[in-house]
């Protein structure tokens, strides 16, 4: 009988999280905590792209180095996770849309945190598009794609909870978070311990900080497919990862 997979929504860091020994540890033991799923599926934020797009489906695709400024060792990152051409297929049938495929391979969004969940990357992945910042037409994406959960697919909405770095004036991971960061992110915990998804969705009314915590909102869109994945939209999720890095809200959550 297979396990129903969660569902997630994660902040992503950047590629110096593999050097951050408190967070790659936050990671793998959250990892550890559920059984290990059939196929990923992730959403990250550095993909947008209308229709819907699924990523190529064939091992051993190259990777994305997506980012700027870093270490040259970040440039020589290999995450050789197996395709996944028949949940390409699924989600296809799963879909009342047009849904394209790309030969593209997956970005830090989908990598970096993996490559610290699933190290040996032995589960197959396939990458999924933002095709919208629409909360409600991305929350029903997330209830589409619900059922795969049921056939083992570990689904994930990579993002960050607070993504505000034009505004950052220090940048070292325990650099203290801005105001901005700390409000957003304590409002978003309460909202979603409540389970208040209609409150979420209205975030760019509601929430304290918006303008500096997400100047552009791709990093937080994802979670409105995590949450539509959801088996109960109103259930209130088990936080697992919380605090900040480099002053940003690296809050993760599965929901049930």
């Amino acid at each position: 009988m297979t396990t129903k997979a969660p569902a997630l929504y994660i902040g992503h860091g950047a590629p110096p999280l593999l050097d951050d020994p408190i967070w790659s540890a936050e990671l793998s033991n959250w990892s550890a905590q559920f059984e290990k799923p059939k196929a990923i599926l992730i959403v990250s934020a550095h993909w947008e792209s209308a229709p819907l797009s699924l990523s190529s489906t064939e091992t051993g695709t190259p990777l994305i180095y997506d980012f700027g400024g870093f270490a040259p060792k970040f440039y020589n990152l290999q995450y050789r996770a197996p395709g996944a051409p028949d949940l390409a297929a699924r989600i296809k049938g799963l879909m009342n849309e047009a849904v394209a495929e790309h030969r593209r391979g997956l970005d830090h969004g989908a990598y970096i945190p993996l490559m610290k969940m699933y190290p040996h990357a032995d589960v197959p992945v396939l990458q999924m598009s933002i095709p919208t910042h629409d909360p409600e037409k991305l929350f029903e994406i997330g209830r589409k794609l619900a059922p795969l959960r049921d056939e083992g697919v570990l689904i994930i909405g990579s993002g960050f909870l607070t993504h505000g770095l034009p505004f950052l004036t220090e940048f070292r991971i325990e650099a203290t978070p801005p105001k901005w960061s700390v409000e957003f992110d304590l409002w978003a915990k309460e909202v979603l311990e409540r389970g208040a998804v209609d409150e979420l969705m209205n975030y760019k009314k509601l929430a304290p900080g918006l303008p500096y915590a997400h100047p552009t909102v791709e990093h937080f869109a994802p979670i409105f497919i995590t949450l539509g994945a959801a088996t109960d939209a109103e259930v209130a999720p088990t936080m697992e990862v919380e605090g900040y890095w480099m002053g940003l809200s690296k809050r993760s959550f599965e929901v049930a």
